[in-house]
């Protein structure tokens, strides 16, 4: 029988599934390139996985091509409505926001709440928190994009009562989810999400993004996971936690597809997900048409860019 791999540090992020218009494609292979480059800077300068996860996240909420924190889609009533969540698997305790307008970083309020004693945090109660808790307050006018404010009008167009029909995995719509998993020097696992949701969504609207087990998951014992796709039956079957412990018995790979294999064969889900085992090997596997994915660990030169569908 094979002996465990002794873990080993490394980074994988997303930048999310779904169909991703092709003008849009480039943005998102650069965005996921610039996120695993700072995260794993961090490990690399001795820093802790929940930093590196941290700061990689950031890196896309800032990137207005992504929908995460600026550039985020829009509710029906035309706001940015933000979510999400980050977990260390050292000890289990994960931090997560949901339908916050006015934070240009999501995975900086949802770390806020992590280092609380609180798990999850809601609307205005978490406006409260994290103006208590020091997380800068910003214009929500100032996350908007020109390009979502178009792309808002196409979809209320299509279908006025719902807007974007989300269950067609071939429809051209901007990816849902950013989302980064980390291993540390000391093994130490962590993993987060963030996004702007669904365009058209109506206000306070969550999907799995901000829950940890269903849009992200870490436990140092088997690895880590997060997720993107349709939020709904990500939430029922709760896809993070269940590739994880996937992960025990299967490569990553394997886990991963197996985890998407049951998404969609019980659950009729549409999206993706990215892990690492406990000992760092990646894994990504994805159901719609796109996802743009890179990953990095210290067998690689340079972080490795794919997954997304080429033109």
């Amino acid at each position: 029988m094979d002996k465990p791999r002794p873990p080993r540090t490394a980074l994988v992020v997303h930048c999310g599934a779904w169909a991703i218009p092709s003008e849009e494609k480039a943005a998102h292979r650069q965005g996921s390139l610039r996120a695993a480059e700072v995260g794993w800077q961090v490990l690399l300068d001795g820093g802790s996985s929940l930093d590196a996860v941290r700061v990689a996240i950031r890196s896309m909420e800032d990137d207005r091509n992504l929908n995460a924190g600026s550039g985020s889609v829009l509710t029906r009533a035309g706001h940015v409505e933000c979510d999400a969540g980050i977990m260390l698997g050292t000890t289990l305790e994960a931090g997560g926001v949901a339908a916050i307008r006015n934070r240009k970083n999501p995975i900086d309020a949802a770390h806020a709440v992590f280092e609380s004693k609180y798990t999850l945090m809601h609307g205005q109660g978490a406006h409260a928190f994290l103006d208590q808790a020091g997380v800068p307050c910003v214009d929500p006018e100032s996350l908007i994009e020109p390009r979502e404010r178009a792309r808002l009008v196409t979809a209320l167009e299509r279908d006025p009562a719902d807007g974007l029909d989300f269950k067609e995995a071939g429809v051209s719509m901007p990816p849902d989810t950013v989302g980064a998993v980390a291993i540390d020097r000391f093994g130490r696992v962590a993993s987060g999400a963030s996004t702007g949701g669904i365009c058209g969504k109506p206000s306070g609207r969550m999907g799995d993004t901000p829950v940890p087990g269903a849009g992200y998951y870490a436990d140092d014992l088997a690895g880590g996971a997060a997720c993107t796709g349709w939020g709904e039956p990500l939430l029922r079957m709760g896809l993070a936690r269940r590739a994880v412990e996937l992960a025990r018995e299967h490569n990553a790979m394997d886990a991963t597809w197996l985890a998407m294999q049951e998404f969609e064969q019980r659950f009729g889900g549409r999206g993706g997900v990215i892990l690492l085992a406990r000992d760092g090997s990646i894994g990504y596997s994805f159901n719609t048409p796109s996802m743009s994915v890179a990953y990095m660990d210290g067998e690689l030169q340079m972080p490795y860019v794919g997954g997304i569908a080429a033109d």
